[in-house]
Protein backbone atom coordinates (compact mmCIF):
# COMPACT_ATOMS: atom_id res chain seq x y z
CA UNK A 1 0.00 0.00 0.00
CA UNK A 2 1.62 3.22 -1.12
CA UNK A 3 0.26 6.67 0.72
CA UNK A 4 0.24 10.33 -0.98
CA UNK A 5 -0.05 13.84 0.30
CA UNK A 6 -0.72 17.10 -1.39
CA UNK A 7 -1.22 20.66 0.74
CA UNK A 8 -3.02 23.32 -1.33
CA UNK A 9 -3.80 26.67 0.16
CA UNK A 10 -6.32 28.88 -0.97
CA UNK A 11 -7.31 32.40 -0.41
CA UNK A 12 -11.02 31.90 0.47
CA UNK A 13 -12.93 31.18 3.15
CA UNK A 14 -13.28 27.71 4.48
CA UNK A 15 -17.45 27.58 3.53
CA UNK A 16 -16.88 28.80 -0.47
CA UNK A 17 -13.73 26.39 -0.78
CA UNK A 18 -15.98 23.32 0.36
CA UNK A 19 -18.84 24.78 -1.44
CA UNK A 20 -16.03 24.53 -4.80
CA UNK A 21 -16.33 21.08 -4.03
CA UNK A 22 -19.91 20.22 -3.50
CA UNK A 23 -20.62 21.30 -7.20
CA UNK A 24 -20.78 18.87 -9.88
CA UNK A 25 -18.51 20.55 -11.79
CA UNK A 26 -15.82 20.68 -9.77
CA UNK A 27 -14.95 16.98 -11.14
CA UNK A 28 -14.73 18.65 -14.65
CA UNK A 29 -12.71 20.90 -13.65
CA UNK A 30 -10.73 18.79 -11.06
CA UNK A 31 -9.44 16.37 -13.97
CA UNK A 32 -5.86 16.89 -15.10
CA UNK A 33 -6.61 19.60 -18.61
CA UNK A 34 -4.54 16.91 -20.77
CA UNK A 35 -6.26 13.47 -19.71
CA UNK A 36 -9.03 12.47 -22.18
CA UNK A 37 -11.76 11.94 -19.94
CA UNK A 38 -15.88 11.61 -20.54
CA UNK A 39 -17.78 12.03 -17.57
CA UNK A 40 -20.47 9.09 -17.88
CA UNK A 41 -22.58 9.81 -14.51
CA UNK A 42 -21.88 12.42 -11.65
CA UNK A 43 -24.58 12.78 -9.19
CA UNK A 44 -24.71 16.01 -7.87
CA UNK A 45 -23.78 15.94 -4.17
CA UNK A 46 -20.79 14.33 -2.05
CA UNK A 47 -23.33 12.65 0.29
CA UNK A 48 -22.64 9.54 1.41
CA UNK A 49 -23.46 6.59 -1.31
CA UNK A 50 -22.87 8.97 -4.22
CA UNK A 51 -21.09 8.23 -7.14
CA UNK A 52 -18.96 9.79 -9.80
CA UNK A 53 -18.05 7.53 -12.67
CA UNK A 54 -15.96 8.57 -16.10
CA UNK A 55 -14.65 6.64 -18.72
CA UNK A 56 -10.96 7.22 -20.19
CA UNK A 57 -8.48 5.49 -22.59
CA UNK A 58 -5.79 3.46 -21.36
CA UNK A 59 -4.23 1.90 -24.30
CA UNK A 60 -6.09 0.83 -26.73
CA UNK A 61 -8.40 0.04 -24.14
CA UNK A 62 -11.10 2.32 -22.53
CA UNK A 63 -11.08 2.14 -18.48
CA UNK A 64 -13.82 2.60 -16.08
CA UNK A 65 -13.60 4.87 -13.13
CA UNK A 66 -15.85 4.61 -10.37
CA UNK A 67 -15.74 6.98 -7.38
CA UNK A 68 -17.80 6.46 -4.65
CA UNK A 69 -18.17 8.75 -1.42
CA UNK A 70 -17.63 7.39 1.94
CA UNK A 71 -17.67 9.87 4.40
CA UNK A 72 -19.11 14.01 4.24
CA UNK A 73 -18.73 16.01 7.22
CA UNK A 74 -19.20 19.64 6.00
CA UNK A 75 -17.01 22.35 5.67
CA UNK A 76 -14.25 20.09 7.02
CA UNK A 77 -14.28 16.55 5.24
CA UNK A 78 -15.35 14.21 2.73
CA UNK A 79 -13.89 11.04 1.54
CA UNK A 80 -14.13 8.97 -1.60
CA UNK A 81 -12.88 5.45 -3.21
CA UNK A 82 -12.16 3.94 -6.20
CA UNK A 83 -15.25 1.09 -6.22
CA UNK A 84 -14.11 0.28 -9.51
CA UNK A 85 -10.75 1.53 -11.73
CA UNK A 86 -7.16 0.82 -13.04
CA UNK A 87 -6.24 0.28 -9.26
CA UNK A 88 -6.24 -2.22 -6.83
CA UNK A 89 -7.45 0.19 -4.00
CA UNK A 90 -7.80 3.76 -3.62
CA UNK A 91 -9.07 5.95 -0.66
CA UNK A 92 -9.27 9.29 -0.96
CA UNK A 93 -9.41 11.97 2.34
CA UNK A 94 -9.99 15.47 1.83
CA UNK A 95 -8.96 17.86 4.75
CA UNK A 96 -10.29 21.40 4.91
CA UNK A 97 -9.37 23.85 7.63
CA UNK A 98 -9.09 27.98 7.92
CA UNK A 99 -6.89 30.65 9.40
CA UNK A 100 -7.11 33.91 9.11
CA UNK A 101 -9.16 33.66 6.08
CA UNK A 102 -6.48 31.18 3.89
CA UNK A 103 -7.98 27.62 3.40
CA UNK A 104 -5.80 24.44 3.98
CA UNK A 105 -7.13 21.58 1.84
CA UNK A 106 -5.26 18.45 2.05
CA UNK A 107 -5.43 15.58 -0.10
CA UNK A 108 -4.42 12.22 2.05
CA UNK A 109 -4.75 9.14 -0.88
CA UNK A 110 -4.10 5.30 -0.08
CA UNK A 111 -3.55 3.54 -3.28
CA UNK A 112 -2.37 -0.14 -4.41
CA UNK A 113 -1.11 -0.20 -7.51
CA UNK A 114 -2.78 -3.16 -10.20
CA UNK A 115 -1.31 -6.21 -10.41
CA UNK A 116 -0.45 -6.59 -6.54
CA UNK A 117 2.93 -7.76 -5.66
CA UNK A 118 4.04 -7.71 -9.97
CA UNK A 119 3.12 -4.25 -9.68
CA UNK A 120 4.86 -2.78 -7.02
CA UNK A 121 7.92 -4.64 -7.87
CA UNK A 122 7.82 -2.86 -11.53
CA UNK A 123 7.00 0.41 -9.55
CA UNK A 124 9.72 0.00 -7.24
CA UNK A 125 11.93 -1.08 -9.94
CA UNK A 126 11.52 2.46 -12.01
CA UNK A 127 12.10 4.55 -9.05
CA UNK A 128 8.49 4.30 -7.86
CA UNK A 129 7.98 7.54 -9.96
CA UNK A 130 5.72 5.44 -12.69
CA UNK A 131 2.33 6.16 -10.96
CA UNK A 132 3.57 7.95 -8.04
CA UNK A 133 4.46 10.86 -10.45
CA UNK A 134 1.48 10.91 -12.82
CA UNK A 135 -0.23 11.33 -9.54
CA UNK A 136 1.95 14.20 -8.79
CA UNK A 137 1.40 15.88 -11.72
CA UNK A 138 -2.84 15.46 -11.30
CA UNK A 139 -2.44 16.63 -7.89
CA UNK A 140 -0.36 20.34 -9.75
CA UNK A 141 -3.07 20.81 -11.75
CA UNK A 142 -5.79 20.24 -9.44
CA UNK A 143 -4.25 22.60 -6.85
CA UNK A 144 -3.77 25.15 -9.68
CA UNK A 145 -7.70 24.89 -11.10
CA UNK A 146 -8.70 25.27 -7.17
CA UNK A 147 -6.50 28.39 -6.58
CA UNK A 148 -7.61 30.07 -10.07
CA UNK A 149 -10.81 29.03 -10.31
CA UNK A 150 -11.85 30.15 -6.33
CA UNK A 151 -9.90 33.58 -7.16
CA UNK A 152 -12.05 34.26 -10.56
CA UNK A 153 -15.34 33.78 -9.20
CA UNK A 154 -14.45 35.79 -5.90
CA UNK A 155 -13.58 38.53 -8.49
CA UNK A 156 -17.49 38.77 -9.01
CA UNK A 157 -18.42 37.91 -5.40
CA UNK A 158 -20.75 40.68 -4.55
CA UNK A 159 -22.80 40.28 -7.82
CA UNK A 160 -25.60 38.09 -8.12
CA UNK A 161 -25.33 34.75 -9.46
CA UNK A 162 -27.44 33.89 -12.76
CA UNK A 163 -29.28 31.52 -14.57
CA UNK A 164 -27.46 31.12 -17.84
CA UNK A 165 -28.67 28.69 -20.86
CA UNK A 166 -25.58 27.05 -22.75
CA UNK A 167 -25.61 25.84 -26.88
CA UNK A 168 -22.77 23.94 -27.76
CA UNK A 169 -21.78 22.61 -23.86
CA UNK A 170 -20.60 19.16 -25.29
CA UNK A 171 -17.98 20.53 -27.05
CA UNK A 172 -14.24 21.33 -26.13
CA UNK A 173 -14.71 24.89 -24.62
CA UNK A 174 -18.42 24.43 -23.37
CA UNK A 175 -17.88 21.16 -21.44
CA UNK A 176 -15.14 23.41 -19.20
CA UNK A 177 -17.55 26.28 -19.63
CA UNK A 178 -20.44 25.33 -17.61
CA UNK A 179 -18.65 23.01 -15.01
CA UNK A 180 -16.47 26.65 -13.89
CA UNK A 181 -20.16 28.59 -14.03
CA UNK A 182 -21.71 25.64 -12.10
CA UNK A 183 -18.81 26.03 -9.37
CA UNK A 184 -19.49 29.44 -8.94
CA UNK A 185 -23.16 28.53 -7.78
CA UNK A 186 -24.51 29.76 -11.29
CA UNK A 187 -27.92 28.03 -12.60
CA UNK A 188 -26.18 26.48 -15.94
CA UNK A 189 -28.69 24.69 -18.04
CA UNK A 190 -27.49 22.82 -21.19
CA UNK A 191 -29.55 23.23 -24.99
CA UNK A 192 -28.94 19.79 -26.45
CA UNK A 193 -29.89 17.93 -29.44
CA UNK A 194 -30.95 14.52 -28.43
CA UNK A 195 -33.46 13.46 -25.61
CA UNK A 196 -33.29 15.03 -22.63
CA UNK A 197 -31.89 13.52 -19.70
CA UNK A 198 -34.37 13.18 -16.30
CA UNK A 199 -33.22 15.09 -13.86
CA UNK A 200 -30.74 17.27 -15.56
CA UNK A 201 -30.69 20.59 -16.22
CA UNK A 202 -31.45 20.16 -19.88
CA UNK A 203 -33.50 21.58 -23.10
CA UNK A 204 -34.63 20.43 -26.17
CA UNK A 205 -33.65 22.22 -29.65
CA UNK A 206 -32.66 21.18 -33.06
CA UNK A 207 -31.12 23.55 -35.18
CA UNK A 208 -31.13 21.32 -37.98
CA UNK A 209 -35.25 21.25 -38.58
CA UNK A 210 -35.59 24.70 -36.95
CA UNK A 211 -37.16 23.42 -33.95
CA UNK A 212 -37.08 25.54 -30.77
CA UNK A 213 -40.13 26.24 -27.98
CA UNK A 214 -40.03 29.89 -27.25
CA UNK A 215 -40.65 29.13 -24.01
CA UNK A 216 -37.42 27.31 -22.66
CA UNK A 217 -36.10 30.70 -23.31
CA UNK A 218 -38.11 32.17 -20.83
CA UNK A 219 -36.26 33.33 -17.31
CA UNK A 220 -32.70 32.89 -18.18
CA UNK A 221 -30.55 35.71 -17.50
CA UNK A 222 -28.01 34.88 -20.24
CA UNK A 223 -27.88 33.08 -23.11
CA UNK A 224 -24.45 31.77 -24.20
CA UNK A 225 -24.28 29.99 -27.98
CA UNK A 226 -20.82 28.14 -28.49
CA UNK A 227 -22.37 25.70 -31.37
CA UNK A 228 -21.01 25.00 -34.74
CA UNK A 229 -19.65 22.04 -36.80
CA UNK A 230 -16.06 21.64 -36.25
CA UNK A 231 -14.01 23.59 -39.07
CA UNK A 232 -10.53 21.95 -38.68
CA UNK A 233 -11.77 18.66 -38.28
CA UNK A 234 -12.35 17.63 -42.55
CA UNK A 235 -11.02 18.62 -45.36
CA UNK A 236 -13.41 21.32 -47.27
CA UNK A 237 -15.36 20.22 -49.68
CA UNK A 238 -18.26 22.26 -50.81
CA UNK A 239 -20.83 21.03 -48.41
CA UNK A 240 -18.45 20.33 -45.97
CA UNK A 241 -17.88 24.67 -46.33
CA UNK A 242 -21.57 24.68 -46.28
CA UNK A 243 -22.16 22.74 -43.05
CA UNK A 244 -19.56 24.83 -41.20
CA UNK A 245 -21.48 28.05 -42.83
CA UNK A 246 -25.11 26.81 -42.00
CA UNK A 247 -24.74 25.29 -38.54
CA UNK A 248 -22.89 28.46 -37.24
CA UNK A 249 -26.04 31.27 -38.95
CA UNK A 250 -29.20 29.16 -39.28
CA UNK A 251 -28.75 28.05 -35.37
CA UNK A 252 -28.02 31.23 -34.56
CA UNK A 253 -30.55 32.77 -36.39
CA UNK A 254 -32.62 30.49 -35.11
CA UNK A 255 -32.17 31.19 -31.04
CA UNK A 256 -32.29 34.88 -32.00
CA UNK A 257 -35.29 35.38 -33.70
CA UNK A 258 -36.91 33.27 -30.73
CA UNK A 259 -35.28 35.68 -27.75
CA UNK A 260 -36.38 39.06 -30.13
CA UNK A 261 -40.22 37.37 -29.72
CA UNK A 262 -39.99 37.19 -26.04
CA UNK A 263 -41.38 39.58 -23.57
CA UNK A 264 -39.22 39.23 -21.11
CA UNK A 265 -35.68 39.16 -22.64
CA UNK A 266 -32.53 38.02 -21.38
CA UNK A 267 -30.05 40.82 -20.33
CA UNK A 268 -27.27 39.51 -22.39
CA UNK A 269 -26.67 36.98 -25.30
CA UNK A 270 -22.83 35.83 -25.61
CA UNK A 271 -22.10 34.26 -29.23
CA UNK A 272 -18.64 32.45 -30.39
CA UNK A 273 -17.49 33.96 -33.51
CA UNK A 274 -13.62 33.91 -34.27
CA UNK A 275 -10.39 36.07 -35.34
CA UNK A 276 -11.55 33.90 -38.63
CA UNK A 277 -13.08 37.74 -39.12
CA UNK A 278 -9.89 39.35 -40.18
CA UNK A 279 -8.30 36.53 -42.67
CA UNK A 280 -4.94 36.78 -44.02
CA UNK A 281 -3.22 39.56 -42.77
CA UNK A 282 0.37 39.33 -42.71
CA UNK A 283 2.45 41.51 -40.91
CA UNK A 284 -0.44 43.87 -39.50
CA UNK A 285 -1.68 44.23 -35.68
CA UNK A 286 -5.32 43.51 -35.33
CA UNK A 287 -7.67 45.05 -33.03
CA UNK A 288 -11.39 44.72 -33.02
CA UNK A 289 -11.51 47.78 -34.74
CA UNK A 290 -9.44 46.23 -37.63
CA UNK A 291 -11.84 45.57 -40.95
CA UNK A 292 -13.15 42.41 -41.88
CA UNK A 293 -10.89 40.12 -44.42
CA UNK A 294 -11.45 38.11 -47.98
CA UNK A 295 -12.41 34.68 -47.92
CA UNK A 296 -14.59 32.20 -46.70
CA UNK A 297 -13.71 32.31 -42.84
CA UNK A 298 -14.43 36.23 -42.91
CA UNK A 299 -17.90 35.68 -44.93
CA UNK A 300 -19.13 33.02 -42.24
CA UNK A 301 -17.86 35.34 -39.16
CA UNK A 302 -19.40 38.12 -40.85
CA UNK A 303 -22.80 36.22 -41.82
CA UNK A 304 -22.50 35.00 -38.10
CA UNK A 305 -22.38 37.54 -36.28
CA UNK A 306 -24.69 39.86 -38.28
CA UNK A 307 -27.45 36.47 -37.49
CA UNK A 308 -27.40 37.83 -33.86
CA UNK A 309 -27.93 41.81 -35.38
CA UNK A 310 -31.55 41.46 -34.50
CA UNK A 311 -31.06 41.16 -30.39
CA UNK A 312 -28.60 43.52 -30.22
CA UNK A 313 -30.74 45.78 -31.96
CA UNK A 314 -33.48 44.79 -29.43
CA UNK A 315 -31.22 46.00 -26.61
CA UNK A 316 -29.93 42.82 -24.97
CA UNK A 317 -26.30 43.22 -24.42
CA UNK A 318 -24.89 41.27 -27.21
CA UNK A 319 -21.00 40.16 -26.87
CA UNK A 320 -19.11 38.56 -29.78
CA UNK A 321 -16.18 36.17 -28.62
CA UNK A 322 -13.61 36.57 -31.48
CA UNK A 323 -11.44 33.82 -30.64
CA UNK A 324 -8.02 32.60 -31.94
CA UNK A 325 -6.18 28.78 -31.30
CA UNK A 326 -7.57 27.45 -27.71
CA UNK A 327 -4.88 25.75 -26.35
CA UNK A 328 -5.80 22.05 -24.91
CA UNK A 329 -4.07 18.71 -25.07
CA UNK A 330 -7.36 16.97 -25.60
CA UNK A 331 -8.67 18.55 -29.08
CA UNK A 332 -8.40 21.53 -31.41
CA UNK A 333 -5.31 22.40 -32.53
CA UNK A 334 -3.12 21.16 -29.85
CA UNK A 335 -4.36 18.17 -29.95
CA UNK A 336 -3.96 17.51 -33.06
CA UNK A 337 -0.22 18.59 -33.35
CA UNK A 338 1.05 16.42 -29.89
CA UNK A 339 1.14 12.87 -31.62
CA UNK A 340 3.80 14.13 -34.44
CA UNK A 341 5.68 16.44 -32.00
CA UNK A 342 6.32 13.56 -29.54
CA UNK A 343 7.91 11.82 -32.35
CA UNK A 344 9.71 14.82 -32.97
CA UNK A 345 8.21 14.93 -36.23
CA UNK A 346 7.14 18.66 -35.37
CA UNK A 347 8.57 21.93 -36.60
CA UNK A 348 7.87 25.10 -39.22
CA UNK A 349 4.64 25.25 -41.13
CA UNK A 350 4.89 26.88 -44.45
CA UNK A 351 8.12 28.71 -43.69
CA UNK A 352 7.15 29.19 -40.35
CA UNK A 353 6.34 33.16 -40.23
CA UNK A 354 3.41 33.71 -40.44
CA UNK A 355 1.48 34.59 -36.99
CA UNK A 356 -0.29 32.66 -34.85
CA UNK A 357 -3.22 33.94 -32.11
CA UNK A 358 -3.61 31.35 -29.47
CA UNK A 359 -5.11 31.31 -26.09
CA UNK A 360 -5.05 28.85 -23.56
CA UNK A 361 -8.28 26.77 -22.46
CA UNK A 362 -8.66 28.46 -18.92
CA UNK A 363 -8.59 32.17 -20.28
CA UNK A 364 -11.30 31.53 -22.73
CA UNK A 365 -13.33 30.48 -20.14
CA UNK A 366 -12.39 33.35 -17.53
CA UNK A 367 -12.36 36.11 -20.51
CA UNK A 368 -16.08 34.12 -21.42
CA UNK A 369 -16.70 34.98 -17.38
CA UNK A 370 -15.80 38.37 -17.30
CA UNK A 371 -17.67 39.27 -20.48
CA UNK A 372 -20.79 37.58 -18.75
CA UNK A 373 -20.13 39.56 -15.48
CA UNK A 374 -19.32 42.87 -16.30
CA UNK A 375 -22.70 44.84 -17.10
CA UNK A 376 -21.02 46.88 -19.27
CA UNK A 377 -18.90 44.71 -21.80
CA UNK A 378 -20.95 44.84 -25.40
CA UNK A 379 -19.80 44.36 -28.45
CA UNK A 380 -16.99 42.22 -30.03
CA UNK A 381 -14.06 41.13 -27.95
CA UNK A 382 -10.82 39.61 -29.33
CA UNK A 383 -10.56 36.11 -27.20
CA UNK A 384 -6.76 35.74 -27.80
CA UNK A 385 -3.18 36.12 -25.39
CA UNK A 386 -1.86 39.38 -25.89
CA UNK A 387 1.51 37.90 -27.02
CA UNK A 388 0.71 36.75 -30.47
CA UNK A 389 3.81 34.20 -31.96
CA UNK A 390 4.79 33.05 -35.59
CA UNK A 391 4.26 29.55 -36.25
CA UNK A 392 8.29 28.78 -36.02
CA UNK A 393 8.32 29.98 -33.08
CA UNK A 394 4.89 27.99 -31.12
CA UNK A 395 6.83 24.67 -33.03
CA UNK A 396 9.93 25.82 -31.14
CA UNK A 397 8.30 26.58 -27.58
CA UNK A 398 5.91 23.28 -27.86
CA UNK A 399 9.26 21.06 -29.10
CA UNK A 400 11.17 22.50 -25.62
CA UNK A 401 7.98 21.82 -23.48
CA UNK A 402 7.79 18.20 -24.70
CA UNK A 403 11.52 17.58 -24.96
CA UNK A 404 11.83 16.76 -28.29
CA UNK A 405 13.13 18.29 -31.50
CA UNK A 406 11.22 20.87 -33.14
CA UNK A 407 12.76 21.49 -36.81
CA UNK A 408 11.10 19.24 -39.26
CA UNK A 409 9.70 21.22 -41.89
CA UNK A 410 6.38 21.35 -43.49
CA UNK A 411 6.70 22.97 -46.66
CA UNK A 412 3.49 25.11 -47.59
CA UNK A 413 2.96 23.14 -51.02
CA UNK A 414 2.66 19.64 -48.48
CA UNK A 415 0.30 21.11 -46.24
CA UNK A 416 -1.77 22.19 -49.16
CA UNK A 417 -1.47 18.78 -50.57
CA UNK A 418 -2.75 16.63 -47.16
CA UNK A 419 -5.21 19.07 -45.88
CA UNK A 420 -6.25 20.82 -48.75
CA UNK A 421 -7.72 24.91 -48.37
CA UNK A 422 -8.60 23.52 -45.14
CA UNK A 423 -4.96 23.16 -43.79
CA UNK A 424 -3.90 26.33 -45.95
CA UNK A 425 -6.42 28.77 -44.02
CA UNK A 426 -5.94 27.13 -40.68
CA UNK A 427 -2.04 26.97 -41.00
CA UNK A 428 -0.52 29.35 -43.53
CA UNK A 429 -2.67 32.07 -42.87
CA UNK A 430 -1.43 35.09 -40.70
CA UNK A 431 -2.99 36.75 -38.08
CA UNK A 432 -1.21 38.91 -35.73
CA UNK A 433 -4.56 39.76 -33.48
CA UNK A 434 -4.70 41.64 -30.19
CA UNK A 435 -6.97 41.76 -27.26
CA UNK A 436 -7.25 45.03 -26.79
CA UNK A 437 -10.61 45.43 -25.44
CA UNK A 438 -10.20 43.17 -22.92
CA UNK A 439 -7.09 44.63 -21.50
CA UNK A 440 -8.99 47.84 -21.65
CA UNK A 441 -11.55 46.74 -19.12
CA UNK A 442 -8.73 45.64 -17.14
CA UNK A 443 -9.10 41.53 -17.65
CA UNK A 444 -6.01 40.05 -16.39
CA UNK A 445 -5.07 36.84 -18.06
CA UNK A 446 -3.58 33.84 -16.82
CA UNK A 447 -1.24 33.35 -19.87
CA UNK A 448 0.53 35.96 -21.07
CA UNK A 449 2.99 33.92 -22.53
CA UNK A 450 3.03 30.65 -24.68
CA UNK A 451 5.51 28.81 -22.81
CA UNK A 452 3.58 28.84 -19.66
CA UNK A 453 0.35 28.07 -21.33
CA UNK A 454 1.64 24.77 -22.66
CA UNK A 455 3.30 23.43 -19.53
CA UNK A 456 -0.08 23.80 -17.94
CA UNK A 457 -1.90 22.25 -20.19
CA UNK A 458 0.40 19.33 -20.58
CA UNK A 459 1.30 19.09 -16.83
CA UNK A 460 5.00 19.77 -18.20
CA UNK A 461 6.12 22.26 -15.54
CA UNK A 462 9.74 21.04 -15.44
Amino acid sequence: MYNYKHETEVEADIDSTFAWFEHEGSFRRLMPPWEVAEEIRADDSLDVGSQRVFRFPMGPLNMTWVAEHTAYNPPSFFSDKMVKGPFWSWSHDHHLSESEGVTKVVDDVAYQVPFGPLGNLVDRILGGMLVRGRISRMFTARELRLKRDLKRHSDFSGKKRKRILVAGSSGMIGTQLVAFLDTGGHEVWRMVRREVSEGKNEVFWDPSSGELDVGILEGFDAIIHLGGEGIGDKRWSKKRKLLIKDSRVNSTRILCDAICSMKNKPECFILASAIGWYGDRGEEELSEDSSIGEGFLPEVCQEWEAAASKVEDSGVRTVFLRSGIVLAATGGALGKMLLPFKFGAGGPMGGGRQWMSWVSLDDEIYAIHHLLMNGASKGAYNITAPQPVRQKSFAKTLGKVLRRPAFAPLPGFAVKILFGEMGEKLTLDSQRVIPSRLEEEGYEFLHNDLESALRDSLGMWN
